[in-house]
Formats: structure tokens, sequence, C-alpha cells
């Protein structure tokens, strides 16, 4: 229940408790508070036994933690009666994922050893590098009277 409480934190705790109620009171708070905590232990177990005892024996596995949504999911995800965990294995996402840096760097992602897959055509990849377009003239902006001012020019096109 507390296992992410580390010493320093209890050690806090413990000196809050000591200074809020008081070295005479705080034995019997602790008493009272681990009077309380076991109570409601009691009865949340009678409670899940009473809901068992209603359910009938098709229930007699049923676990109150397959109710929380993470827990169910896991569980029916390990379950190897889907042929999940071959489909989740046959992902690389490492290599998926190089694979397409290197297509949008321009890069061969296995260097080809024969190289008579390139006919000039590049392979079948897709050259999505930004090279300008040498058919058209580029446009040279107009020059402001103003000095300092490098503000693009107003393109009514793209607004």
């Amino acid at each position: 229940m507390f296992n992410d409480i580390g010493a320093l934190e209890l050690v806090t705790l413990v000196v809050l408790a000591v200074l809020v109620f008081g070295p005479d009171k705080l034995p019997k708070v602790i008493q009272d508070v681990t009077r309380t905590i076991r109570k409601i232990r009691e009865f949340s177990d009678s409670a899940k036994q009473d809901i068992r005892q209603e359910l009938g024996p098709e229930f007699k596995d049923f676990e109150f933690e397959d109710l929380n949504p993470k827990t169910f999911l896991r569980k029916q995800l390990d379950n190897d009666e889907l042929g999940l965990k071959e489909i989740r294995n046959g992902f690389d996402l490492k290599k998926e994922m190089a694979e397409v840096t290197d297509a949008v760097h321009g890069r061969d992602a296995e260097p080809s050893s024969s190289g008579s897959s390139s006919s000039g055509s590049g392979g079948g990849r897709i050259d999505m590098s930004k090279k300008p377009d040498m058919s058209k003239k580029p446009e040279t902006p107009a020059k402001s009277d103003k000095p300092g001012d490098d503000r693009p020019p107003f393109d009514m096109d793209a607004t």
C-alpha cells in the first residue's frame, strides 16, 4: 500500500504526528487508526465474500482486481489464445522508425551490394529532400528603403 514512501518521508510523518498529537496521545491515536483500518478490511472482505456467494459457482474464480481496467486489459492481452504475442513480437518499432528517418533524409536504409536495382529511378524510392526548382526563375524581393528592415515580401497567395 505504501511501497513508494521513502525513509525521509516516513521520518517526516512521524515527526509531524508527534508535533500534532503530542507524545502522550500518540500511542492511543495509533491504536485507534489501526483498529479502524482492521474494521474496514474486515468489512471489505465480508462484502467480497457475500458478492461471491451471490454470483454463484460459475464465478468462483472471480477476482475484484479484474474490475480495474488496466488489470483487465493486461490479463486479456497476456492471454495467448488470441495470438497477440506473435503479432506484438513481429513489430520492430526501432527498425521501422529508422527506415522512415532514412527515407526522409534521403539515405539508403540497406545499401544494396549488387547495385543492379538502381536504374536511375532511385530504386523505387521517392526523393523527399528539398531541392530548388531550377525551371522557374526565382523572384527577387523588393529592397526596402529603410535600413535594417529584413522582412520577407508580402505574399497574397499565402494568406
